[in-house]
């Protein structure tokens, strides 16, 4: 069987089966969050779509592992509006939930007249290197399809890169920047770790994923502004400001777990 194209394959009646390029990085049976977001995004944006209205918010809970194959996505309106409106989509896996994401959608308006941000622009990623750290420090499917192109200046806690793919997030369907962009999204948590993980260091994955938007983000790259904080007791943050080619269009915040990786 050839390679596949894309990270999801659409299997029909809200069932997807995840390719070999949505494999995870802390165990090699389950998928990366990164593309599960976007396979949910892709989801919930497809359900009953209205004109002058967008995704804002969308807020990802981790309620076990993401396993790899086949699984369900069950989309729902919980809160139905004329200008804003909750969406929500579960993603089931071995018959118990996986993942539960929840998007506000509002309705636009031109606000140009008061338009603004203090959100601070980076750097394009024309030039820049491309960097197989991530690769190196990182196994799984998910990882070794993304290009990674760090800023100067990365040191443990603190890092700003760009990223892209090449793939489609669902087999046969024009993938959108949104959900492009999103589907990348949660690979901040491994671009700048407090600590290298491997066995008998420490492991920090996260059990949320929460993305406000300011706009619509537009193109292929995904830049991200990242820095890590561990607490003493166990619980960490990783927060980032999300850019495209434009310039910062939101912000991520990843809560994570933070406990020692038994060696061996």
């Amino acid at each position: 069987m050839s390679e596949a194209t894309a990270y999801y394959r659409d299997l029909g009646d809200g069932r997807f089966a995840s390719t070999q390029h949505a494999q995870g990085a802390w165990r090699e049976d389950e998928q990366h969050m990164g593309p599960a977001t976007g396979v949910l995004v892709h989801a919930i944006a497809a359900h009953e779509p209205r004109a002058g209205m967008r995704i804002g918010r969308v807020s990802l809970d981790i309620h076990g592992v993401i396993f790899g194959g086949d699984f369900e996505i069950r989309v729902r309106t919980v809160r139905p509006g004329r200008t804003i409106e909750l969406v929500e989509a579960e993603m089931i896996c071995r018959d118990r939930t996986a993942i539960v994401a929840r998007a506000w959608r509002l309705a636009t308006g031109d606000t140009a007249a008061v338009a603004g941000s203090e959100l601070t622009p980076i750097a394009g990623p024309e030039g820049l290197p491309v960097w197989s750290h991530m690769a190196d420090a990182w196994g799984g499917g998910y990882i070794d399809s993304v290009e990674f192109r760090p800023l100067p200046g990365h040191r443990e806690g603190k890092a700003t890169a760009w990223l892209r793919n090449g793939l489609d997030m669902v087999e046969g369907v024009p993938t959108s920047p949104l959900v492009r962009l999103l589907g990348m999204a949660d690979t901040a948590n491994g671009i700048a770790t407090r600590v290298q993980p491997g066995p008998g260091s420490w492991m920090f994955p996260n059990v949320d994923l929460q993305l406000h938007l300011l706009r619509e983000p537009v193109g292929e790259w995904l830049g991200l502004d990242t820095e890590q904080s561990f607490g003493a007791d166990g619980i960490g943050l990783t927060s980032s400001v999300l850019h495209d080619i434009e310039g910062p269009f939101g912000r991520a915040e990843q809560l994570l777990t933070v406990r020692p990786l038994p060696a061996g």
